[in-house]
């Protein structure tokens, strides 16, 4: 297993131990902890991208769990900022509706067409959105909602691209 991946594989580690800080009331600080962690998962997202592409370790294993603990991760944080009270419902059923397309849009694709998805633009875009905003709603800062609803909507704009490039073109 290469470098990328071994993050990739961190980052699916890192899930559990976000709830458990999270959720803890015994850790001080535990919010505050918890968007350490989530700073983290952020920053191996970006350091396995780096590190595949600048030595050539992209792998189809990579490119499939890649995304996947990036979405897991986001899902898991929104969810409970939600249980907090934190963020309203409508985000959670569409980045969850989201996710489920894309997640079965992929086995799709890769199952019949043998195509794994990349991401683009908007995806990343949308992406670094959520994560922005999830760092400014838990440190309370202003304007957080706003960015949550810029984030959405750069997630409905990546689903419309993710499916012209990979539906409407290849049919």
């Amino acid at each position: 297993m290469n470098v990328p991946n071994m993050l990739t594989v961190l980052r699916f580690f890192l899930i559990p131990v976000f709830i458990y800080v999270f959720y803890n009331p015994n850790i001080k600080n535990n919010i505050f902890w918890a968007l350490v962690v989530f700073i983290v998962a952020g920053a191996t997202d970006l350091l396995d991208g780096y590190i595949a592409r600048k030595y050539n370790l992209i792998t189809k294993w990579g490119k499939l769990m890649d995304p996947l603990a990036d979405k897991l991760m986001l899902l898991t944080v929104l969810v409970s900022l939600y249980i907090n009270g934190a963020i309203p419902e409508v985000i959670i059923i569409i980045v969850f509706i989201k996710e489920i397309l894309m997640i079965g849009g992929a086995i799709f694709l890769y199952r019949n067409r043998k195509v794994v998805v990349e991401a683009n633009f908007f995806g990343k875009l949308a992406s670094a959105s959520f994560y922005v905003a999830v760092i400014v709603k838990i440190l309370r800062l202003s304007h957080a909602n706003i960015l949550l609803y810029i984030a959405v909507f750069l997630t409905l704009v990546a689903l419309v691209q993710y499916g012209y490039k990979n539906f409407a073109k290849t049919n």
